[in-house]
């Protein structure tokens, strides 16, 4: 598969120096060059294919922004290296090294008339082997799984966790109490006469009382066969008297448990624990 071209950065003008042969180790020095004669000016384009990224020279008056006639181009396989340079005593000149793809090589000075466009250059670079150091770290990650970082989400010893969580309400009964109930009120409920109905009184026969609200009320007219309502005689009706309990109503349990007949009171129904 072709590897394709992206351009990295354009600057619309750069010039060219000779520089002289570097007798020591020292850095390159932009002030031992004819800064107010440059060889050649033109446009900088730096292209990238692969991992490689080249430093193209080209005329600005042919062609197009794209590409234009090449004067040098100086390919670059690492960054910083000996194929680009920055000298000591300036940050808008570089020295690159040119070559002409038949083995040939020479090195050259650049400079920027703004600084802003020799950072921009510095910057293209530095992102570019940026990102093939990483395309190179995940190939040897994909190749060797097992040699990767390791994520560690256990505790450390003395490492703890807190949580807070708001609006917590408590469980009714979570602490031993309920909610008492409201008291039956028992009896009858009395309820208001109709608008327009006659009052009445409802009188209990005699020897009986009435349960109103849960207490006992005495009845308040004298006793008889009947009571009148509303003109009508109405019989109050007599309680069943009851009918002492003949049998045990726990019936086997209280065998089953081997209790006496000793502690059952005869005719209760109850069995004394």
């Amino acid at each position: 598969m072709e590897e394709y071209e992206s351009v990295l950065c354009v600057k619309p003008e750069v010039h060219v120096y000779r520089i002289p042969p570097r007798a020591t180790n020292r850095g390159y020095r932009a002030s031992e060059w004819q800064l107010d004669q440059p060889s050649w000016s033109g446009r900088l384009r730096i292209t990238a294919k692969g991992q490689v990224a080249y430093i193209k020279l080209e005329d600005r008056t042919s062609g197009t922004d794209t590409g234009g006639e090449l004067f040098a181009q100086a390919p670059v396989d690492q960054f910083p290296s000996t194929a680009v340079e920055s000298v000591t005593d300036s940050s808008r000149y570089f020295v690159i090294r040119i070559e002409d793809g038949n083995g040939r090589r020479a090195f050259i000075g650049i400079g920027f008339g703004d600084r802003g466009d020799a950072f921009d250059f510095n910057v293209a670079l530095q992102d570019h082997f940026k990102w093939v150091k990483q395309q190179c770290e995940f190939a040897k990650q994909a190749q060797n799984p097992d040699e990767g970082p390791k994520l560690d989400l256990g505790f450390k010893e003395g490492q703890t966790i807190k949580i807070n969580i708001a609006n917590m309400k408590k469980k009714e009964g979570a602490t031993g109490t309920s909610r008492a109930r409201p008291a039956s009120t028992g009896g009858l409920s009395l309820l208001p006469p109709p608008p327009g109905s006659k009052t009445s009184t409802l009188t209990p026969p005699s020897g009986e009382q009435l349960s109103v609200g849960g207490s006992l009320v005495q009845p308040a007219v004298a006793p008889g066969s009947g009571t009148s309502l509303g003109g009508a005689t109405v019989l109050w009706p007599r309680p069943k008297p009851v009918t002492p309990a003949t049998t045990d109503i726990w019936g086997d349990f209280t065998k089953s448990t081997g209790a006496s007949s000793s502690q059952s009171e005869p005719g209760t129904g109850w069995v004394q624990f």
